[in-house]
Parts: structure tokens; C-alpha cells; sequence
């Protein structure tokens, strides 16, 4: 019988390079703790309002002075692998809901520190992870119950629903004026998409399906120089342009605003074209041919007298000459992204051939149309269009630094707006909704029976790390604060149970003011954030929390090149 092990008398044989490094078991397990704790430590400080700022180098000596934890970590350059998975998390969030950049790393960091003890008593990671998948499933209906149901037409909740993400920001100096800029802009660019034929008609205004595009169809235009408060977001689009020709009107109300991708010039052979010519009168011929296919192309466009033309590609001196004598405004080179929010905004249709122009491609939506100098350079404006879905945010500020911060932050805001018109519910902010987390895991621990018990309870503890974080950058006694938090929580439940009303949910707004750290029932205080930032806050930590302490081999040093 053959033996399992290698001949008597033979050393180890080994199976990996001499020069690659490897941990296992609980030595990685241990390891990628420490990890993810580093990397929480390192956002630990920027979480709420009394947050503080990171100045960051970059390779090319530039800095980035900021508190948006995605940007943060995104500068960050680290070794250890889970290191650079947790910083993945953060990019996730970010891309997702756009907002609770910070949290999610925080959350995920406490998870794992929490499954620490779990790990040096030799329980087995599997069993770790049904316990904290069990107790996530508890966490989303705690969640499901405290949600608020919000109506986005109502600005004043709106408004402290945005106060709450932009308030634990740079720029919550300017607050009022980044609040109403962002809800403008995400209520302009928003817009139901009509459900398909087949399914039969819905009348309940929530299940209707809202398309809202800020990458594409707000832009954001930063000029420095200027005050904060000339910030402003345009009831239409504006684009660094200056007129072809300096004939042409600067200024006109209600333009007809044709829109074409097509070269306003002579069409130039793709490769090399020689002409060969034996008459001479033949290359006055071909001169004459281009004119009057240039000609011929700007009668076409004049005949549906258009006010202003704007093209994507190129407008040639001739082709300037006939729109400056129609009393046509042109502008060349505009950007296909800059093209289509006119399109929008005012109502036209992009044409490709200049001989299938129609009335209905003219767009007649815009109000004002007018030539300004910012600075040194000119811009155009399209302003007082009617029901424009697509808009400019002009930003003003001292410096490109200010300008950059106050960008990230307004797009923040802007995916906040975003997530509620997409699902119009809303969680008590302040640290409200983790306490009652953790509150109602404690309670809900008690029934879950075996070893998955501590790793359910972990969980519970874990969530406690938000308002614990807030008031410790409030700079208070986080201990007597948070466990004053907690007692209010359990009072609810107590109170509940004394009544004897088993299958209501208690709902304690109770949670932690970022700015003094005093505790403040949230409804009062009006501290609210979006459902969905929440859910998947929480889904990411646990979930990734999971996939991490699932690791238990980690080998580095891959094969270098030219071995």
C-alpha cells in the first residue's frame, strides 16, 4: 500500500516558488482584520459634521484637500490586498447610491474587528458568516419598519433631507444655496419613462419609473474667480463658446435653434486625392463646385430660417459669410455631450444631413439666448427654457481646490436627490437608524439559539460604531453618550412590551446631534437620509465583512516578466 506522505529519509516537498510568501488559517484570517481596521482608522475622523479634512499628494506633487471618504481612499495607495478590497467598497457605494462613502468602511471595519475574538476561539469562519448573514436579514426589516414614506414634491423635507448629506461637508458653510441648487437640478433633469404598452396601466405615482441622469444631462461648469454666492444652477444650458463671425447677434429672445453633426465644408477625399488638371479653366470649375456645395448646403439650412445653428464638427469662412448675411448666429466644434443638452433643454433634434431638415427638428423651447464674458473667456447661454430637462450648475469660487471640493460635494447631494425620487423613503439620520439596529438585534438575539448566537450579537455591536464615531469627533464622553442613546432605544421596546402590543414595531427617533452631541429626536431635529444609502450601507459592510473573513490562504508574488 502506497504511503500518503513522502518517502522516509525525504524533505518537504515544495510546491510553490522558494521566494513567495504565504499565511494561512487563522494567521491570514488575523492578518486581513488588522487590514481592515488600518483602513477604517484612516476615514475614522471624517464621519459627520465635526469632521475633519485630509490633504492628500499625489504622484505629480498635486494635492486634494478633502473629507468625501471615496476620494479619499481613491488617493490612498496601499499593498495588502484587503486593503484594497475594502477600498473597492467604498468605490462600489459610491458608484451605487453616491453617498455613505465613509460609513460603509467604517461598518465593514467594526464587523470584522468585532468577529476578532470569534476567530482566536477557534470558530469556525463559516459559522461567523451564517450568523452575520442571519442577522443581516434581521437588520433590513428593522430597517423595512422604521422607513418613512416622503412625498418629493415636499420642499421642506427635501431640503433637511439634503441639509443631512451636505451638513458633514466642506462646503456646509454655503448650505441653503447647495440645498436648492441640487434639488433644482435633479428635479429639472428628472422624467417619468413611460411604462411599456403591454402592462396594464398603473395610476399610483410611486411605481411610475423615473429616469434621472446627472452624469449626462447636468453639467457642471466650474470658473473661478467670482463669490460663492453667484453659484446658480440655469433653467436651461450654457458652454464655453464665442460666435463664428463677429457680425453675428449676440444676444437674441426666443431663437429658433437648429442642431447638426455634419460638417458645414467642403467634404476633404478620406486618404491622399490627386486632381489631375489639363485646362486650367477646369480648377476655376472644381473651386466653384465646393462653393456651391457649401452654398447649397446653407441655403438648405436657411430656408427654414433657424436664429442660431450649432454644429458638432467644423463651419468653413464661407459658409460663416452666408449665415452673417441671413442674420444667423453659428458656433462649430461643440461637443457631442454639450449638443445633446441643448437637444434637451430646448427641445430640437441633432440632424445629420442638412437636406433632411424638418420644422420639428427646430427647437423653439428657449427663451433667452445670450453671448457673456466671464473672466476672459466668453460663454454662451441658453437660459428661460420651458420645461428644460437638462441643465447647467455654475460653480464660482476663490480657487480650483475650493471649486474641486465643493463639486464633489454638490454631486453628493445631487445622488441623494436622486435616490429618493427613485424610492421615496426615508431613515431617521444621526446615528438613529444603527442604534435601533443594534437595539432590536439584541432583542431578536435572545431567540437565535446555538453557536450563532455571539456572531448575531456582533453584529448588533457593530452598528453601534456610527453614533459612537459621531460623538467622538463631536469631542463629548462617548461613553455616557452612547450608552444614553441606547437607553432610549430599549426604553421604546420596554414600553411596548408593558402594553402588551407584541407585533408593533417601536419607532425611536432618538439619535446623536453631529454639531453639539447632544441627543435629539431626529423627527424634531429633521436630520433624515434616503432608504436606499442606508440598505445598501449596510448590505455591503456585512456582505463584504463575510467574503473577507472567508479567507484563509493568501499567496503573494506572482511571476515576474522575462523568467
Amino acid at each position: 500500500m502506497a504511503s500518503a506522505g513522502p518517502h522516509p529519509g525525504m524533505g518537504p516537498v515544495m510546491v510553490l516558488n522558494a521566494k513567495t510568501q504565504r499565511s494561512t488559517g487563522r494567521q491570514a484570517q488575523l492578518g486581513n482584520i488588522a487590514a481592515a481596521r488600518a483602513v477604517a482608522d484612516i476615514i475614522r475622523s471624517t464621519l459627520g459634521p465635526r469632521s475633519m479634512l485630509k490633504m492628500l499628494l499625489d504622484p505629480m506633487g498635486g494635492i486634494v484637500i478633502t473629507n468625501d471618504g471615496n476620494c479619499i481612499l481613491r488617493e490612498v495607495d496601499v499593498s495588502h490586498p484587503t486593503a484594497k478590497s475594502m477600498i473597492e467598497l467604498s468605490r462600489a457605494q459610491d458608484e451605487e447610491v453616491g453617498d455613505g462613502t465613509t460609513s460603509v468602511i467604517i461598518l465593514a471595519g467594526e464587523m470584522l474587528i468585532n468577529a476578532e475574538p470569534f476567530v482566536r476561539n477557534n470558530v469556525h469562519p463559516t459559522v461567523i458568516v451564517r450568523g452575520y448573514n442571519y442577522a443581516l436579514q434581521e437588520a433590513l426589516s428593522i430597517c423595512e419598519k422604521l422607513a418613512l414614506v416622503v412625498d418629493v414634491k415636499d420642499a421642506a423635507r427635501m431640503k433637511s433631507l439634503v441639509q443631512s448629506c451636505i451638513g458633514t461637508k466642506f462646503s456646509s458653510r454655503w448650505n441653503d444655496i447647495m440645498i436648492d441648487m441640487a434639488l433644482k437640478a435633479v428635479l429639472t433633469v428628472a422624467r417619468e419613462i413611460p411604462s411599456p404598452s403591454f402592462l396594464p396601466p398603473v395610476n399610483d405615482a410611486y411605481s411610475q419609473k423615473m429616469e434621472v441622469d446627472i452624469k449626462r444631462y447636468a453639467k457642471v461648469e466650474k470658473i473661478p474667480g467670482g463669490e460663492f454666492s453667484d453659484c446658480a444652477v440655469l433653467s436651461g444650458v450654457m458652454f464655453n463658446k464665442d460666435v463664428t463671425h463677429s457680425k453675428m447677434r449676440r444676444r437674441i429672445e426666443n431663437p429658433r435653434i437648429l442642431l447638426l453633426d455634419t460638417p458645414l465644408e467642403y467634404k476633404k477625399g478620406e486618404s491622399q486625392t490627386n486632381v489631375e488638371i489639363t485646362d486650367e479653366e477646369d480648377w476655376n470649375t472644381l473651386l466653384k463646385m465646393e462653393e456651391e456645395y457649401v452654398e447649397n448646403m446653407c441655403m438648405e439650412i436657411i430656408a427654414f430660417k433657424p436664429d442660431i445653428v450649432i454644429t458638432e464638427k467644423g463651419v468653413s469662412d464661407l459658409a460663416q459669410h452666408y449665415f452673417a448675411k441671413a442674420n444667423i448666429t453659428a458656433f462649430r466644434r461643440l461637443r457631442k455631450t454639450d449638443n445633446n443638452r441643448v437637444a434637451r433643454a430646448t427641445g430640437a433634434t441633432i440632424v445629420s444631413r442638412t437636406d433632411e431638415i424638418r420644422e420639428e427638428d427646430i427647437g423653439t423651447g428657449c427663451g433667452l439666448f445670450e453671448m457673456r464674458k466671464i473672466g476672459e473667456e466668453y460663454f454662451a447661454f441658453f437660459e428661460e427654457c420651458k420645461d428644460p430637462k437638462a441643465c447647467t450648475i455654475v460653480l464660482r469660487g476663490g480657487s480650483k481646490d475650493v471649486l474641486n471640493e465643493i463639486e464633489r460635494n454638490l454631486m453628493d447631494a445631487m445622488q441623494v436627490v436622486r435616490n429618493v425620487v427613485f424610492d421615496p423613503r426615508l431613515l431617521p439620520g444621526g446615528g438613529a437608524t444603527e442604534m435601533a439596529v443594534s437595539v432590536g438585534l439584541r432583542k431578536a438575539g435572545l431567540k437565535v439559539e446555538g453557536i450563532q448566537q455571539g456572531p448575531f450579537l456582533a453584529v448588533g455591536e457593530a452598528m453601534e460604531v456610527i453614533p459612537r464615531t459621531l460623538a467622538q469627533n463631536c469631542g463629548v464622553s462617548v461613553i455616557r453618550t452612547v450608552t444614553q442613546l441606547r437607553a432610549k432605544h430599549a426604553a421604546a421596546y420596554e414600553e411596548i412590551e408593558k402594553n402588551g402590543s407584541n407585533g408593533v414595531f417601536p419607532k425611536c427617533n432618538w439619535g446623536i446631534d453631529g454639531t453639539t452631541g447632544h441627543l435629539v429626536d431626529m423627527e424634531q431635529f429633521g436630520i433624515w437620509e434616503p432608504f436606499s444609502v442606508k440598505i445598501q450601507t449596510i448590505k455591503t459592510a456585512v456582505e463584504s465583512a463575510c467574503m473577507i473573513l472567508r479567507i484563509d490562504d493568501i499567496v503573494s508574488g506572482s511571476k515576474k516578466k522575462g523568467y
